[in-house]
C-alpha cells in the first residue's frame, strides 16, 4: 500500500504507547490519522501534534465505536488502515490458596470476561466495522488492494505466565482470528496481520520500579532491553506497506520465551 495524504488511518489505543508511536509514524508519511482512546487529554495532545483527530471511544461498546468511525470518516474520509492497539491487562490465578490462612479463591468469570471483552471482542468489533467500510473503497493498486489491518496480540498469547490466564486467552484469540479474517476478506483486497509484542516500554511498564524493568530487560536474549514503541510502529508500517504481507502473526520480542512466572 502506498502511504500518502490520500490515505487515512484509525488507530485504537492511539493516545499513548504503541498506538501513539504508530500514529506518529503514519502521520510522518502524510497519512491522515484518527485516534480512538478513552484518555481524552493525552489523545487530544497527540492528535494536535500530528494534525489528526481524536475520538473518545470505548471499544467494548458498539455505539461508541460506531460514533468514533463516523467522526473519523467525517474528518478524513473512509480509512484504508486500521491498527488495533487498545487493550489492558490483569493478573490473577485460576484458583489460589492464601499463604496467610489457607483460604481458597478462584478467578471470577465476570473479571475474566471483562478482559476478553476489551482485548478480544473489542478488537474484533473495530475490525469488522472498519472492514465493512473499507469494502466501499475503490482498490488502490493493481493487486486490487482496498485496505490493511494490523492487530496487537502479545507473546503471552503463546507462552502466558502464571496469573495471565485471562490476558493470555484474550491475546491467543486475537492470534487465532488473524488467518480466518484474512481469508474472509481476501476477495475484497483487505489484508490482516497481527503483531505479538514482547516486553515493551509502554506506559504501564514505565511505571514499574527500575529494578523490575532491569530484571525484565536482562531476561531478553538480544538486545537486552525493553522494546521501543517505535520498533512496534516500524513493523506495523511494514505490514501495511508490503502488499504480500497477509494472514501472519509475528513475534517482536528479542527472542524471549516467557518463563512460567
Amino acid at each position: 500500500m502506498k502511504l500518502d495524504n490520500t490515505v487515512s488511518a484509525v488507530i485504537t489505543g492511539g493516545a499513548s504507547g504503541l498506538g501513539a508511536a504508530t500514529a506518529r509514524a503514519l502521520a510522518a508519511k502524510g497519512v491522515k490519522v484518527a485516534l480512538f482512546d478513552l484518555q481524552k487529554d493525552k489523545g487530544e495532545a497527540v492528535a494536535a501534534e500530528i494534525g489528526g483527530v481524536f475520538c473518545e471511544v470505548n471499544v467494548t461498546s458498539d455505539e461508541s465505536v460506531i460514533a468514533g468511525f463516523e467522526k473519523a470518516r467525517a474528518a478524513h474520509g473512509q480509512e484504508r488502515i486500521l491498527v488495533c492497539c487498545a487493550g489492558t491487562g490483569a493478573a490473577m490465578k485460576t484458583a489460589s490458596r492464601s499463604k496467610q490462612d489457607g483460604s481458597i479463591k478462584h478467578y471470577p468469570a465476570d473479571a475474566f470476561n471483562w478482559l476478553i471483552q476489551i482485548n478480544l471482542v473489542g478488537t474484533f468489533r473495530c475490525v469488522a466495522l472498519s472492514a465493512a467500510g473499507m469494502m466501499t473503497l475503490e482498490p488502490q493498486n493493481e493487486d486490487g488492494e482496498r485496505g490493511a489491518i494490523v492487530n496487537t496480540a502479545s507473546v503471552a498469547g503463546e507462552d502466558g505466565q502464571m496469573g495471565q490466564v485471562a490476558y493470555a486467552a484474550s491475546k491467543a484469540g486475537v492470534i487465532g482470528m488473524t488467518l480466518p479474517i484474512a481469508r474472509d476478506l481476501m476477495s475484497e483486497g483487505i489484508r490482516v496481520n497481527t503483531i505479538l509484542p514482547g516486553i515493551f516500554e509502554t506506559p504501564l511498564m514505565l511505571g514499574a520500579p527500575q529494578q523490575v524493568k532491569d530484571a525484565l530487560a536482562a531476561s531478553v536474549p538480544f538486545p537486552k532491553r525493553l522494546g521501543k514503541p517505535e520498533e512496534y510502529a516500524g513493523l506495523a508500517l511494514t505490514m501495511i506497506e508490503n502488499s504480500y504481507f497477509n494472514g501472519e502473526d509475528v513475534r517482536l520480542d528479542g527472542a524471549i520465551r516467557m518463563a512460567p512466572r
